[in-house]
């Protein structure tokens, strides 16, 4: 078990420093959806690169700020630039941004990434809203980090995400008149994608996407008594669902094409939560 308190302490107390508001709600952005940043009033930007030993984002897509903003009357803490466990970053890493948001006052998540379509009737430029998660390829080492040891501990950290987040996420969509898909997302650790044989035994076990990030933060939010949504933009086909080979580039394009969607349902949920 690590204690996250004493590992980013400094990292802590300089974000105290320099945070002009306790922001109730955290906005994490996945791939290629960075943009959303610019789209709501910022009142401070703190780079991560400047705070000591934050581990530094590689993937494009992903630029490292914490922005202090504001919308429709809501004090946030948009995170631009995702921690991934493929770079290389161990678990307690890959978590920082969540450990961040809620020691800087943030009681309400919403996680965002971008993810490969394994159901098939999913098609890129799609929104889903992730109603379970499948993170068994990660839970040994969540678990150790939060010091879990007893299967009712487990059954705990793993109820996620919550309902009714999920429940004003629909809500914007049918208000926003936004088609919001709804299934399972399964993470794999990468950095590689997946082959046609995996992704078949997926959806064999109910997978509706797929991607490389999101579920360890979700599960430390849970455990910190955060009330957490979750939305996928489905960017690209999982492998053997297409001819077209896969690549990040096809990732970032998908998302630029559908960010305003995205903008729209996000702001909506803001509004509602």
């Amino acid at each position: 078990m690590i204690d996250m308190n004493f590992k980013y302490l400094e990292i802590i107390k300089e974000i105290d420093r320099q945070k002009p508001f306790e922001p109730e709600i955290c906005i994490v952005l996945g791939s290629g959806l960075g943009d959303f940043a610019d789209k709501v009033e910022t009142v401070k930007s703190i780079s991560t690169s400047s705070l000591p030993d934050y581990p530094k984002s590689t993937v494009q897509g992903h630029n490292g700020f914490l922005h202090f903003s504001t919308y429709s009357g809501k004090k946030l803490l948009v995170l631009q630039g995702r921690i991934h466990f493929y770079e290389g970053y161990d678990i307690s890493q890959c978590v920082l941004p969540v450990h961040i948001a809620y020691r800087a006052g943030c009681r309400k998540i919403l996680l965002t990434n971008a993810a490969g379509a394994v159901n098939p009737v999913f098609k890129p430029g799609s929104l889903m809203l992730n109603s379970f998660f499948n993170g068994s390829i990660i839970e040994n080492k969540l678990a150790r980090l939060l010091g879990i040891t007893t299967l009712e501990q487990k059954n705990s950290f793993l109820d996620v995400p919550s309902k009714d987040i999920n429940d004003k996420i629909k809500k914007a969509a049918l208000e926003e008149k936004i088609q919001l898909k709804e299934g399972l997302y399964w993470m794999t650790m990468g950095p590689s994608y997946e082959t046609a044989s995996e992704i078949k035994m997926y959806r064999k076990f109910g997978a509706d996407a797929v991607g490389m990030s999101t579920i360890p933060e979700a599960y430390y939010a849970a455990n910190l008594g955060m009330k957490l949504g979750s939305i996928s933009c489905i960017t690209n086909y999982a492998a053997g669902l297409s001819d077209q080979a896969l690549s990040h580039s096809e990732v970032i394009d998908t998302a630029e094409r559908v960010k305003h969607h995205f903008e729209r349902l996000v702001k909506k949920t803001i509004e509602f939560i």
